[in-house]
């Protein structure tokens, strides 16, 4: 074995190791309740998976508001909400007439997924957290040195790198392709670091 492939392994080992980490961040986010407000939300993963929908119909005229929340399983009035904000932003456009809908006001390879979360939600982490959430003090104990803070900053700015390189395109086909798709993207860029 030459010295380019143990140190490609190496990068990959690297990559698998950082994208652990990575996850079982994301997973402390959902799972502990100090981290409430830094996580992605469900109107922000029904936002993605709306446009999606959309993304894949083969119907020029548009998918209604009805069918949407029918594929979704979800309410028309919560859908309603989603796809105002999905419009509001320039992702989807709506077609007027008995048959109109909703489809995408620009194609699927122009919409980056990290521009949706932003659009819907904002970022992840928001640095106006340590100001919300200081505990019983007016002012957090760790506000002059918070190595936290920095954790949480540094996650924020690896995920938008991410999150910025995957367009909606990248999502439309299979788990399979999709999970291939990423874990490309994923990889590239880990190697950079």
């Amino acid at each position: 074995m030459d010295e380019r492939q143990n140190e490609r392994r190496s990068t990959l080992c690297n990559g698998y190791a950082i994208a652990y980490i990575v996850s079982y961040i994301l997973f402390l986010f959902k799972t502990t309740q100090y981290f409430q407000s830094m996580k992605i939300t469900a109107q922000d993963e029904y936002g993605i998976r709306i446009l999606l929908r959309i993304a894949r119909a083969d119907n020029s005229d548009g998918l209604p508001i009805s069918q949407l929340a029918e594929l979704e399983g979800l309410s028309p009035s919560y859908v309603a909400k989603i796809t105002r904000s999905l419009r509001q932003a320039d992702f989807i456009s709506s077609t007027r007439g008995q048959k109109g809908g909703y489809v995408l006001a620009r194609e699927a390879s122009k919409i980056k997924i990290n521009e949706v979360i932003k659009a819907m939600d904002g970022d992840i982490f928001d640095s106006s957290f340590c100001k919300n959430h200081s505990g019983h003090q007016r002012i957090c104990t760790n506000s002059v040195d918070c190595s936290l803070r920095s954790l949480w900053q540094t996650v924020q700015l690896a995920l938008d790198k991410v999150l910025e390189k995957i367009s909606l395109a990248d999502l439309i086909g299979s788990e399979n392709q999709t999970f291939s798709i990423l874990h490309q993207i994923a990889a590239g860029e880990l190697t950079k670091t």
